[in-house]
Order: C-alpha cells, then sequence, then structure tokens
C-alpha cells in the first residue's frame, strides 16, 4: 500500500513538473511572438494541472493564456480566462496570484479605453503588491497607472509614476519591463512635442529589446521611433526604421496562426502602415506608398484566397504583396481603372492606375472638414434613410441627403474626377479603406446633382490583390446551375430568442429570378441549410432572397445568412461555415439586410462577401444597407434581365439601377448593392 502510495506521489510530482516545463516553454514562446504554438502549450499545461487538482498552476496557466488572447486583441476571451483565474485565487486565499490578476484585468479595461475600471483595478492591485512587498509587481503596476494618465492627458502624473517604475526595474534587473516603461517614458514626451527627449527614450528601449530578442517590444520600438523621426521631419529615417519595424510584425503574422488571429494581430499592428505612407509621400515616393498601402491591406483574406485556389487550405503561406509593376499589369489585365484610397486622421491619399498602367497620386487634407471622415460617411447612410428589409418607417435624422453626398463626392471624388474615364460603359473599380467600405460610391453627387452610377460602371473590392485572385476563381468556375432560394421559414436570433419577420417580397423576387432561369426557387420550410449545401457544388449562379445578419449590429447575434432551421440545426448560415464550402459559382448574389457590411478591420471587411469569396466565388452582390422589399425585387430582376442581354455584370448591374431609379429616384431604394470581384 505504502509503495503504492509512492508512485502516485511520483507521478504526481512528475506531471506538475511537466506542467511547470510547459509553463516555461509558453512563457518563451509568448515572448518571441509565437502566440499559436504558446497557446497550445498552455492547453496542454491545463489540461494536467486540472487532472492532477493542483489549483495553483491552473490560476496561472489559466492567466497565461488570457495574456495570449489580451496580445492578440480578443478582449471577451482574455476576460474570461483571467476570471476563472481570479475565482482560483480567491478560493485558495492566493493574495499574489489575485493581485496579478487584477492587473491582467485593468489591462483589458485599459486597452478598450475603460479608464476609470482600469485605474479601479490597478489601485487595488497597488494596495496588495505594496502590503505583500512584491516589488516586480509594483513596478508593473506603476507602469500601467502611468498609462491610463497618459491616455487621460495627465502627463505630469504619468511621468511621476513611469519614474518610479522604471527605478523599481533597474534596482532588480528586470530588463524586458524596463523597456516597456523607457518606451512609455517615450510616449510622454512625444506626446508633449519633446522629440529629441523621445527618440533618447525609444532608442534605449529598442536597444534592450535587440539584446533580449523581444519581437513585439522591438516592433514597438520601432514604429515609435519611425513616428518620432516623422514628428521631426526626418523622412528618411522615418522610412528605413518603418521598414524595420514592418519586417518585425511581418514575421509574427507569418506563424502558423488562424485567419481570425491574423486579423487581431494586423489591427494591432495598422498605424505603422500609415506612418511609412506618410514618410514616403512627404519624399515624393507615392508608388511606394501605393506598395505599403496594397502590403497594408487584406492579408489574411488574400493567404486564405491563395491556399483555396492552391488547392492547400490546411497550409497557408505567407502571400506577397505586389509590387507596382505588377499593380499595373491587373489594371491592364482588368481593363479598368482602380482607385485605391487610404485614410488616417488628417489626410486622405488616393491612386489612380489607369488600364494602361499610368498611375497618378492626389491627397486630400481632411482637416478642413471640421468632421472625421467616418462621421461624415455615417451621416450619408443616415441621410439616405434605412429601415429592415420590409418596414417602411424611415429612420428620422438631421442631415440632408444631398449635403452629404455631395461633399462626400467633394471629397472622395473631384480631386481624382479628371483621372476617371469619360466613357461610361468602362469600369472603375473603388478599393476603400476602414469606413470608406460603406460608402454607396454609386450614390454619391456631382454639384450638378448627378450621381456618380450615371457616369461610369462601378465594383468595388477589398484589395488590388484580391483581383488577380478572383481572376484565377474565374478560371475555375465549373457550376451549369442556377440556384435561387428566398424567405424561408425564418429562424429565431438573439438573446431571448425572437424570430425574423418574413419576407414577402423576397418571397416573390425568388420566384421571378428563377422563371428567368426556368428554374424553381427554393423557399419557405424547403429552404435549408441542407438543401444550400446540396445543390451548392453544380450551381453557376446563387441568388438568396433573406435576411442578412451582421454580427457589429448585435454581438449576441453572429453575422450568418437566414435559412430555414431544422432539427438538425438553427439555420444561420455564419462566415465560418461558408469558408468551408466549395461553390463553383461565377456570382453569388445576397439580396439581402446589410450582408456587404460586417465588422471592418484592416483585413477589409469581414463578412459573409469575404467568406463566399474565399469559398470560391468569382464574384458577389451584397447590399450595404438594409434595402425595401418592392424596389430591391424589382432591380435584381432588371438586373438578371440585362445580364441575360450583356455579359458583363457590372454594366448589368448599372443598367439595373439606372432603370429602377426612374421609378424610385431615392439612393436608399436602388444604390444600395455593389459588386465585388470579377465582372
Amino acid at each position: 500500500m505504502q509503495t503504492t502510495l509512492t508512485a502516485q506521489a511520483q507521478t504526481t510530482q512528475e506531471r506538475k513538473d511537466e506542467a511547470l516545463r510547459l509553463n516555461r516553454l509558453g512563457v518563451q514562446q509568448f515572448n518571441k511572438g509565437q502566440f499559436q504554438e504558446a497557446l497550445k502549450t498552455f492547453e496542454q499545461a491545463l489540461a494536467i494541472v486540472k487532472q492532477i487538482g493542483n489549483t495553483a498552476d491552473e490560476g496561472t496557466t489559466l492567466n497565461n493564456i488570457g495574456e495570449i488572447y489580451r496580445n492578440l486583441g480578443e478582449y471577451a476571451k482574455a476576460l474570461d480566462f483571467y476570471q476563472q483565474a481570479l475565482a482560483i485565487y480567491k478560493q485558495i486565499g492566493d493574495t499574489a496570484g489575485e493581485g496579478t490578476t487584477l492587473n491582467n484585468i485593468g489591462l483589458v479595461y485599459d486597452s478598450q479605453g475603460e479608464y476609470a475600471k482600469a485605474l479601479d483595478f490597478y489601485q487595488r492591485v497597488l494596495a496588495i503588491v505594496k502590503q505583500t512587498g512584491n516589488t516586480a509587481v509594483e513596478g508593473k503596476i506603476l507602469n500601467n497607472i502611468g498609462s491610463v494618465y497618459v491616455n487621460q492627458g495627465e502627463y505630469a502624473k504619468a511621468l511621476d509614476f513611469y519614474q518610479q517604475s522604471l527605478a523599481i526595474y533597474k534596482q532588480i534587473g528586470n530588463t524586458a519591463t524596463e523597456g516597456t516603461t523607457l518606451n512609455n517614458i517615450g510616449e510622454v514626451y512625444r506626446n508633449q512635442g519633446e522629440y529629441a527627449k523621445a527618440l533618447g527614450f525609444y532608442q534605449q528601449a529598442l536597444a534592450i529589446y535587440k539584446q533580449i530578442g523581444g519581437t513585439v517590444g522591438k516592433g514597438t520600438a520601432l514604429n515609435n521611433i519611425g513616428f518620432t523621426y516623422n514628428s521631426l521631419a526626418r523622412y528618411a529615417d522615418a522610412e528605413k526604421t518603418l521598414f524595420a519595424a514592418i519586417e518585425v510584425w511581418e514575421s509574427l503574422r507569418t506563424r502558423e496562426l488562424p485567419d481570425d488571429q491574423k486579423i487581431s494581430i494586423f489591427e494591432k499592428q495598422a498605424s505603422t502602415y500609415h506612418l511609412l505612407q506618410r514618410a514616403l509621400i512627404t519624399q515624393n515616393k507615392t508608388n511606394t506608398a501605393l506598395e505599403i498601402s496594397e502590403r497594408s491591406r487584406a492579408r489574411a483574406f488574400i493567404e486564405l484566397l491563395a491556399s483555396k485556389i492552391s488547392g492547400n487550405i490546411d497550409n497557408q503561406q505567407a502571400v506577397k504583396p505586389p509590387n507596382i509593376e505588377q499593380v499595373k499589369q491587373i489594371a491592364k489585365a482588368q481593363n479598368t481603372t482602380l482607385v485605391e484610397y487610404s485614410a488616417n486622421e488628417s489626410k486622405l491619399y488616393i491612386w489612380v492606375v489607369k488600364p494602361t498602367g499610368k498611375i497618378a497620386f492626389k491627397q486630400v487634407d481632411l482637416n478642413s472638414l471640421n468632421t472625421p471622415l467616418a462621421q461624415l460617411v455615417n451621416k450619408s447612410r443616415l441621410s439616405i434613410g434605412a429601415g429592415g428589409r420590409g418596414i417602411k418607417v424611415e429612420p428620422k435624422n438631421e442631415y440632408t441627403k444631398k449635403q452629404t453626398l455631395q461633399k462626400l463626392h467633394e471629397v472622395l471624388i473631384e480631386p481624382i474626377a479628371s483621372l476617371l474615364p469619360t466613357n461610361p460603359d468602362e469600369h472603375v473599380i473603388f478599393i476603400p479603406h476602414e469606413s470608406l467600405f460603406l460608402v454607396p460610391f454609386v450614390a454619391l453627387q456631382d454639384k450638378d446633382g448627378k450621381y456618380l452610377i450615371e457616369k461610369h460602371t462601378i465594383l468595388t473590392a477589398p484589395a488590388i490583390q484580391v483581383l488577380d485572385l478572383t481572376h484565377q476563381q474565374r478560371q475555375k468556375v465549373t457550376g451549369k446551375d442556377v440556384l435561387v432560394m428566398g424567405n424561408p421559414i425564418m429562424p429565431k436570433v438573439g438573446i431571448p430568442p425572437v424570430q425574423l419577420n418574413p419576407l414577402l417580397g423576397a418571397q416573390k423576387e425568388a420566384v421571378t429570378v428563377a422563371s428567368l432561369f426556368k428554374t424553381k426557387a427554393i423557399t419557405g420550410k424547403d429552404a435549408t441549410k441542407a438543401a444550400f449545401k446540396q445543390k451548392l457544388s453544380s450551381a453557376k449562379i446563387i441568388h438568396l432572397a433573406t435576411h442578412g445578419l451582421l454580427d457589429d449590429a448585435d454581438k449576441s447575434i453572429p453575422s450568418a445568412i437566414a435559412l430555414a432551421p431544422t432539427s438538425n440545426d438553427d439555420g444561420l448560415l455564419t462566415p465560418a461555415e461558408i469558408v468551408d464550402l466549395k461553390i463553383n459559382a461565377e456570382l453569388v448574389v445576397l439580396s439581402a439586410c446589410d450582408t456587404g457590411r460586417g465588422t471592418i478591420t484592416g483585413d477589409g471587411v469581414i463578412g459573409l462577401s469575404r467568406s463566399l469569396i474565399t469559398a470560391g466565388a468569382s464574384s458577389v452582390i451584397v447590399s450595404l444597407w438594409a434595402v425595401p422589399d418592392s424596389p430591391t425585387s424589382e432591380l435584381m430582376t432588371e438586373f438578371y434581365q440585362q445580364w441575360q442581354k450583356n455579359p458583363d455584370k457590372a454594366a448589368a448591374l448599372r443598367n439595373a439601377m439606372l432603370i429602377t431609379m426612374k421609378k424610385h429616384p431615392q439612393p436608399r431604394d436602388w444604390a444600395a448593392f455593389t459588386l465585388i470581384g470579377e465582372s
């Protein structure tokens, strides 16, 4: 009996040692920026400590996993793991562990801009660590409190807390966090316009990170030095430094990360690309700036799409962004004028690439707007007015449609109007940026009240490189049938679950569209996910007339296409499910509410359109707002009739809009739809 107990004790101790080894390995991987590897390592450690009932180490491991998600910007997941750790530490009376976790929760609120909550958590931790005499943690908390004061613009207080923190780290020889604090002190001086002092602190931080191999810290320090060089008008130095920062960031993104985590990392690093564009443009290197603009957009999307096209979905490789010659070739191959936008707070950069390969550059000073560009875009949407599909109540707003659509035209189109084709049949592809993804380009009005669609045939794309990939995808289209689904028995969504309203206009639309192709629409209870998947692979054209749902509108409702629920599923076809499908279609039309939106990130619009193109569609037509029932049905019917006469999808959509606007002159009724991808 004694022997058995001793063996069990040895086995438990061995398992405990293994968990400790895994946690240490995970921390090393994390410090090198190997987030996915670190996550797997910590999850192995967590399984062991749960199995052997080692509660204290379970708290440590949960905290470590939370740290990964926090650094990836996935704050809800991070909070979940931190709260689990906090409950454990309170249960076992581990004050130090409780302090660490309270600090981590404070960091999450800090990152989300909830500074009062963050300060509350930090002050609670500071009281704990002073009581226990944990100097290292005290230094960390002082640093964090300093950061809150920076965000609130209280620089003297911030500097005081940072200097206390720096003194502690130097005393105990904690080099990595000394680097963090030096970076933070540099930020205070930069925010106060004392650039020479800021540069000195940033360079000290960079030297430390180079010495210890801290990848994220190195990238941050290089970004900050580049920012400061820009502020000092040392643009050549800024260019060199920011290129080095981008190399660091891109080394992180080449790790084997899931698609959503690549996007999350990119969001945190997007400012480096904007700073580099500024440094290049100030030196009149506008073509190189266009390469950086392309290099900064839709990277996770492009890598996923390229791996799908190559048939190597399980082994995504980094895809080289296009150089300027390749950009010219894409414009020539598409025989179209490309218009790429890149916006920061004060400037809008616009490149126009002609089908001849000639590139022109313009920039717009956004300070003269007296309102952020994103706010102007939002005003334009409100001025158009949009209720849910089938709802006729118009929202009240204080903005006139003409004012906002003309103001957007003045900012986005007038600077390049002379560079656009004079023949209305020639294509113009807009590559938006950030909030510009929500702009109804077709409805922008010149001073004479003429809409842009009256002058040009218009498409959009998330990046120039995506056009090259969708062109390759079109060569692989093998479908021959037409799949039309509309007005399914609606699923329930939200918390508590509420059934979506039926779309009677969508029923009529689906039947009419199906009759044009001599096929039968699938509607009502038959319009299920199973029916959709069964007919998917043989479809050349897919038309879905139903609700499109957005997770940015209501976080309790997933982004999805609403189909009929069954005993086996809830009827919600999500982007994650769509990506795993094999679509062989030349065109997918989502004649539904807000299907073209989705969360806006540095990776373009993550939504239903992105998922459908990744799954194999060479082009997608989606809506930018909730579209009224009757005009939508008429516009869609007209689109297909036009397309049967002319194989150019963009021309067919333009003609359908021009015809629809005669009967329904309000842009809300005809301007929502946009064609993404191949024409």
